[in-house]
This record gives structure tokens, sequence and C-alpha cells, in this order.
């Protein structure tokens, strides 16, 4: 079907109030009588709390209260999570006290004026630490500190069979680094008094509005109607601003209410640092065995990642990682097994990728390895083992009611990539020798989209036309920034057959429209269009019956574009949106709708791990080149090529913007940034330490869309925000390897600090 606002390249939505700077963040606002509000973070990573003294920070200029967790007048937990720790401290990140003062500088003499007296206790600071018989507990619920719920198995046909019959089999390990999410806006919210109701207003940096209203309910013993949230425009999350804006807009409703006045919290970059959540780390344990002919017949994987101090979604992470564990690859015995544990250390959470980033590292070192044991071309491994139309996953899903184009993918990227006559140049080249090697890397991969059978993937989206024509549109789901907006005013632009000038987007408030989930899993586009072009369609449905009985013609030969509605057949015969829009609300037509997209129920096998675990897949593959310098260990990325299965880009010029910031993060994650630790306490908790690439480090960049047929997102468009950064990191990996001769497990030790942070260092493998 042809269209003419979707798959076009239109300017966003928000531009003009961000590059103008009227656009208001949390930081931002300022409201008569304002507080500010600060919290005292704990420097032990375990230890009992034997005394909290707060007397002398009471009695200091302009301190308005100090509160410790006797003084919480509700629930002092929320998911796990503490609002202030009453006995025990957990991670050097947990709160122990709270203040809120006229001023920031006299918010932060109190609490250097609070005493409190530790008692240390042994901790945990390693996966195989929290493993070990006997370790100290860190969560009493989690007995051997194995995060609750957090395991998911995999169970496909008989492994010990097909390693029999196997000409190969490799027994690899693989670890990764916990990475920082480091968006430029620090998490900020304030909270307001609200007497109408005896509640709260809350204005925050939140990618989860629902999410925090449950949590300052909570915090506060109140109905969930009593908490109004309102989202403010946000610098970035990437899956940072859930759970701990929830704990900050706790801490600052708790004082807001004590007070009676407005209280604002914004963290400084060490705080967030120091309590947000970050990418988990993981270690992974991995056989494989294939055929000489490079048929891989059975997969065994221990995936175990470290959850931290609390659990932030493991157990939804996990899912995701035990679907996706075997890779793109049709392999017809799998047996895997996926855990969290908790140490003492910041909590891992959501990060965009979600796992994947971490197992398709992992799993791409896996086979370029088993490639070179087979002496085969690690691009036809992948195509030989890759999913196809009808395979089965290792999940036990038939891929029969969805498009399956990876192989075409493949072959798409391995062509504009060039990628076999650059091997075979950057080979000739570290022939000659040379202090400076060049390599290349093709890496490919799948992910799921919306939330699949992890759970009810529902939300829902509001249409109003207005008697000038504008029509306004409220999503359930966030706008953080990744384009949501844009996406959805195009979706009710094309079908409304309107330009995108009338449409008005606004943001989540909680008081107009129900919790429609979490804005994460890359749904905001798959899942949340779909009630957006429902809504749209049953109002166009309207206005195209009072329009053909304005135009004299039947309803089905009505079309509408442009801002005009015609008849098909003699397209003269036209009136614009606004007569027909006035004409309706005339006759009394109602053209407000909310539709609510319900997904069919999931259904999972959890003891097998056997399921429909989504309802279609986007693929992808990445070629990475580099130039690795030998002797001072510096890799710069000289090139990346990606392609990515669309379904159908409903702005392709945000999509691109997705891959180019995608490189960039994986970049991160592959070369500079890791998350370093001394028992416990965060060694580089700013970016002065904490190193994220600059445009300066930006490599030649190819996006490639693919697009293809599929009928389950809304104009056919697939998810594709964590996508986009997922293959990125093993690509470069791979390339590193391959610039060298060496595995990732035997790169020279001057290469082994830069790639993957320190990961490589501490587990080599077998």
């Amino acid at each position: 079907m042809a269209t003419h606002i979707v798959n076009r390249p239109v300017p966003r939505v928000d531009a003009y109030e961000k590059v103008t700077g009227r656009a208001k963040y949390a930081a931002d606002l300022y409201f008569p009588g304002m507080l500010y509000g600060k919290v005292l973070r704990s420097p032990e990573a375990h230890a009992l709390i034997k005394s909290i003294d707060v007397s002398v920070a009471r009695t200091l200029p302009g301190v308005h209260c100090v509160l410790t967790a006797a003084d919480l007048p509700a629930e002092p937990s929320w998911c796990t999570y503490l609002f202030l720790a009453r006995d025990r401290v957990r991670y050097t990140g947990d709160a122990v006290a709270m203040v809120a003062a006229e001023t920031r500088e006299q918010a932060e003499a109190a609490l250097k004026a609070i005493r409190v007296e530790y008692e240390p206790l042994p901790g945990v600071f390693s996966i195989e630490e929290a493993m070990e018989p006997g370790a100290p507990q860190i969560q009493d619920y989690a007995p051997g500190n194995i995060v609750q719920n957090s395991h998911w198995p995999v169970r496909k046909g008989d492994v010990e069979a097909g390693f029999a019959a196997c000409d190969v089999v490799l027994e690899r390990e693989y670890r990764t680094q916990y990475i920082e999410h480091a968006y430029i806006e620090p998490e900020a919210c304030v909270v307001v008094p609200d007497p109408t109701n005896n509640g709260v207003t809350v204005y925050g940096s939140l990618q989860n509005p629902y999410m925090t209203r449950w949590a300052v309910a909570t915090a506060l013993g109140l109905k969930q109607g009593q908490v109004h949230i309102i989202q403010q425009t946000l610098g970035g999350s990437f899956g940072g601003k859930e759970e701990q804006m929830g704990m900050m807009c706790g801490r600052a409703a708790i004082m807001a209410v004590k007070t009676g006045r407005p209280v604002k919290i914004v963290n400084t970059r060490e705080e967030t640092f120091n309590e947000s959540a970050k990418r988990h780390p993981f270690r992974f344990r991995y056989k494989i065995g294939a055929t000489r002919e490079g048929k891989i017949l059975a997969l065994q994987g221990e995936l175990v990642d470290e959850g931290g101090a609390y659990n932030s979604q493991a157990q939804y992470m996990n899912w995701r990682a035990c679907v996706h564990a075997a890779g793109c690859y049709e392999i017809p015995n799998v047996q895997v097994d996926v855990y969290a544990v908790h140490t003492n250390k910041v909590y891992g959470g959501a990060m965009r990728g979600y796992s994947s980033p971490q197992i398709i590292y992992a799993q791409e070192q896996l086979m370029d390895e088993l490639a070179v044991e087979l002496q085969m071309d690690p691009v036809e491994l992948r195509r030989k083992n890759a999913l196809r139309p009808g395979s089965v996953t290792a999940t036990g899903q038939k891929l029969v009611d969805q498009t399956v184009p990876l192989v075409e993918v493949i072959d798409t990227v391995v062509q504009k990539s060039e990628y076999y006559a650059r091997r075979e140049q950057y080979a000739r080249e570290r022939e000659k020798g040379g202090t400076k090697r060049r390599g290349i890397g093709l890496v490919t991969s799948f992910r799921g989209c919306g939330l699949g059978a992890e759970t009810y993937d529902a939300t829902g989206g509001l249409v109003t036309v207005a008697a000038d024509g504008s029509v306004t549109i409220r999503s359930g789901l966030t706008d953080n920034g990744q384009g949501l907006s844009t996406a959805h005013a195009q979706i009710v632009a094309e079908e409304l057959g309107i330009g995108m000038e009338k449409i008005i987007y606004t943001r989540v408030d909680t008081t107009t429209l129900p919790d429609g989930g979490m804005t994460v899993a890359s749904r905001g586009t798959f899942t949340g269009g779909k009630p957006m072009l429902e809504a749209a369609r049953e109002i166009k449905t309207i206005l195209h019956e009072v329009a053909a009985a304005m135009l004299g013609c039947r309803p089905e030969d009505v079309e509408g574009r442009s801002g005009k509605i015609y008849c098909r057949q003699d397209p003269a015969r036209a009136i614009a949106f606004e007569d027909a829009v006035r004409e309706a609300l005339r006759q009394g037509r109602t053209l407000t709708s909310f539709k609510w997209y319900q997904p069919e129920p999931p259904v999972w096998d959890r003891p097998r791990g056997r399921g429909k675990a989504f309802p279609s897949y986007t693929y992808a593959c990445v070629v990475a080149e580099v130039e690795a310098d030998m002797e001072t260990g510096q890799v710069k990325v000289l090139r990346v090529t990606a392609g990515h299965d669309v379904g159908q880009a409903i702005n392709p010029a945000l999509l691109k913007g997705q891959v180019y910031g995608g490189v960039a993060m994986g970049l991160g994650m592959a070369l500079t940034e890791e998350v370093e630790f001394d028992r416990g306490r965060i060694l580089n908790p700013n970016f002065d330490e904490y190193i994220i690439p600059t445009a300066l480090d930006m490599p030649e960049m190819q996006v490639i869309l693919y697009e293809s047929d599929d009928f389950n997102g809304p104009f056919r468009a697939k998810s594709m925000g964590e996508a986009a950064t997922e293959c990125i990191a093993a690509a470069i990996a791979s390339a590193v390897a391959d610039a060298t001769g060496k595995t990732v497990r035997e790169l020279p030790a001057n290469l082994e600090r830069v790639l993957l942070g320190k990961a490589l260092k501490r587990g080599g493998g077998a």
C-alpha cells in the first residue's frame, strides 16, 4: 500500500522545543516554597547499622526535616528496594537518611552533620563468591544468593545424544562487565503536595510513570489514584530511570508531605553512578558441537549474571536471555540454564538490549571459534545454521506465521560491506608486518519484538479530533528521546489522511490513560502503535461515513489524503478534512476513540523453556572493521555496516538515528566502558574516569534498513531501538580477533585491557 506519511523521514514532533531550549526537564522546574532534598548513602558495602544520630543536623539553619527509616510513614521498601535502610546496608548506594532544606548547600551541610555507626559484615563481590557454599546471605528471600525467580531453563531434544553425534565439540567461557547507562541528564524530580485529594503531584525524568506512581503510593501509604505523575522531557534513560526513579520520587514525596512544601531532588553524577542500575555482567559457559560440514547439533549453556544487592528485573531479563541463548540458529538439541546472583554491589538492571548485547557477544565469539576449529568460513557457518521460514527455535517455536529474512539480511550486508574483499585486503596487509593491523568481523542476531510471553503486552492509545481539525494523541508509553511520539503521530496522520502539522502529542499523565505497561523491549512502535492505529481507524470510519453523505458516494469509495476526503472514482469531488469533522460533531458523533491492544495470552512451559516466545522477531547482521595497535593496545573502529530487518520503517531517518546511537553505545561497551569496583565501592563514578565514546571516536557508518512484509506490527513495523546496539560490541570483538589472528580469549595483554573492559582478564575460559 502506498503511503504518504509513514515510511517518510518527517521531522520529529519534539524537535522544536529541544533545539530552541524550551523543553522543560525535571531539573528546570521551580515551585513557590520549594525545598531541596538530599540523601545520605552508606560508605560500606555490607554492614549493620548500629546507630544514627541526626540531632545536630535537625538544628542547622534552613533544614526542615531530617528523616531515617524510623520516620517513614508507610512501607519501608518497594519491590525489595529500600527507601531508607533500617538495620543493614547491602551496597554503597544504600540510603540511610534524607534531608530537605531551603537550599542545596544547607541540605548538604545537614548530611555532613549526621553520624552513623556501622558494623562491617563479610561481603560478596563476584559471581563465584556469591555461589560459594556457605557464602554470606545477601537477601533473606534468596537462598544461596540466587535471585528469586531468576532461573529460566531451556530444554530441546537430547543434548547428550547430540554431542555424541558431533565431530567437533568446544567448551568456552566468556564474561562481560558492568556498564553505566551514561545518560546526560541525571535523575531529577519535584513532588508537590496536593491538598485537593490529600495526595501528591510528581514531576520527573521518568521512563515508567505508572511504576513510579506505584512506588510513591507505597512510600506514603496512599491509594495510587492519589498520586498524579506527569512525565517531563527526558534527557536519556536506556532503561536506567525505572526503579531508581520510583525510589527517588518516593523519598521526595515523603519529605514533601512531612513539610507541606514541594521538594526537589536532582542527583549529582556521582549519585547517579552509585545508585542507578547497571548493565548486568554475565559469566557464560558454553559447550557446542557440530559435524565436520558445520551443522551444529548440540548446544549447552550456563548463563549467570550478577544481580547486585537488589533484584532489578533479573527474572524478566533472564527469561529473554533464555529465549535468545542459542542465538539466531536452528539447533536440534539445546540445554540452557540462566540464573542471577546477589552480590554486595550496585544492582544490575534494565539497559538497552536487556541481556542481548552480552549474550550476542558470547554466542558470536563461540561461532567464530567453532569456525576456526572447523577451518570453515565464519559467514558460511552462520548461513548453514541460520533460522529460516519454518525453522524451530531453541524454545520450540515454529516460525511459520511471520517473516524470517535472516539469510537475506546476511547476504545483503556481506555484499554492501564488501566483506570478502576487505577481509582479503586486511589479511594481505597483515602479512607485511607492522604494529598496526586491521581486521573485520561479522555477527548476526535475532530479537523478539515487544514483551512476548514474558507478560501480557497490552497497552492503550487515545485519539481525539477537535472542531478545528487538530488531532490530540495520548499513549500510556513514554517518549524517552527515541522518537515514539513522532512514530505515533505518523501512524495516526497516515490513517486519517492528514498532515503532521495537525497532530498534537502530549506526554504521559497518569490521570488521563490506564497503565499501558513499561516503555521497554522496543515496544513503543510495535505494540504502542497498534491501539493508535485502531483508534485512528475508528475515527476515520465515522468521518468517511459523514463525508460520503456530503459527497454523494458510498463510504467504501471514500479516501483521505493530504487533508482532503474525496471520492476515489472522482477525486475532484472532495471536501476538507475539517469540514467532515465539523459535520460529524454537529451530528453528535464522537471523534474521540480509546483503543486497548490485548495480545493473545502468553503460554510458557517454564520447566522446559518452551512456548511461543514472541509474535515476531527482527533480524540483524553487523560487520565491523578495526585497526589494532599491537604495541599500545589502542583499537580504532574504522567502519560499521549494520543491516536490520525493520518490517517497514515508520520513519527511516529516526531508525537510522537509532542505529547511529546504538553503534556509539556498543563501541563504548566493547572498548572504553566499565564500572570498576574495590570491594563494592565504585572507583570511577564520573565521566573523568568512566570513559564514554565521543564524536571523534565514531567510525564511518553504513545503515541498511531491510524491509519485509511482516503483518504483526502497525504498517508492518518491527522493533528496532534495542536491536540497534545489540551486535556492535560483538562485531568489534570479532574484528579485533581477526586483526590479531587470535581468539578473544588469547589476545595480548595490552589488547585484553581495552576489549570489554577487564572482563576478559577475569575469565579466560576453558
